[in-house]
């Protein structure tokens, strides 16, 4: 179940619709007028996916829900989600943060401001990824002690696979410490998704969002572009496409989470 969580939503993605278009184009296309058909809409699709406009707009709509107002409030914990970490794994000498790892250091920004007394990191390992001694837990754990964060106050989550794990199985352990309002740091595109799971798991949230996409100057170049802008957003590129794909996949994973929510 957990693989076709991951492995069927691949097909409802602008690359993925492609490959099945031109995949459908092989195997059926064999009247000049479809082919045609099919060819327009493959070009729109790469387009429409492509482009500057696109990518930024399905983003910024997401990175902006939870935009915190002033400074943050105090919490009894916070919780840092993984994503942001890559395991110490030849021919990398140690622990390494990826383009996700604005959270890590967000969270020990936090703890040092005296936001909360301790740190809960929450991440597992896939199961058909690369055996690893350590899970993204322990790798945050890692990075938050080169950070000065004492190690007593870590705690881990090393179970979770996806954002509903996160949230299920860091409950248990945040109730512990008789936690009822958390500080929840994780990037700013993935923020919606997870604190309507983490409100559903019963905590009060405050969203402590990082790794920010889009800042303000993007989006106000992006609607007043100079030629050179204008020429470079236009035309597809490769950035743009993952942004879509990203930016689609947090839109869909919470109106699912949504429905399984309702009674």
């Amino acid at each position: 179940m957990l693989f076709l969580s991951k492995f069927l939503p691949i097909f409802i993605y602008p690359l993925g619709l492609f490959w099945l278009a031109l995949l459908s184009l092989i195997l059926f296309g064999r009247q000049k007028r479809g082919q045609k058909i099919v060819l327009w809409l493959l070009l729109g699709l790469v387009f429409l996916s492509s482009n500057r406009w696109t990518a930024y707009a399905l983003t910024y709509q997401l990175e902006r829900q939870y935009l915190p107002q002033g400074d943050l409030p105090p919490a009894d914990a916070i919780v840092l989600l993984g994503g942001g970490t890559e395991p110490q794994s030849a021919p990398r000498r140690t622990v390494e943060m990826n383009g996700a790892g604005d959270r890590v250091y967000y969270a020990a920004t936090l703890y040092h401001a005296g936001k909360a007394p301790f740190i809960l990191a929450s991440g597992g390992r896939l199961p058909w990824e690369a055996d690893q001694d350590s899970t993204p837990a322990d790798e945050m754990s890692a990075i938050l002690q080169a950070l000065g964060v004492p190690q007593d106050a870590i705690r881990l989550e090393t179970g979770s696979r996806n954002t509903e794990e996160n949230a299920t199985l860091s409950a248990p352990l945040l109730h512990e410490h008789a936690v009822e309002t958390i500080l929840l740091v994780t990037s700013a595109m993935h923020m919606p998704r997870s604190a309507f799971l983490f409100e559903q798991a019963g905590f009060t949230v405050i969203a402590a969002p990082t790794d920010f996409t889009i800042i303000d100057a993007d989006w106000e170049t992006l609607w007043h572009p100079d030629p050179e802008n204008f020429m470079l957003g236009f035309f597809p590129q490769a950035g743009y496409l993952g942004m879509t794909t990203s930016a689609l996949k947090e839109h869909i994973g919470r109106v699912v989470a949504g429905l399984r929510a309702s009674p």
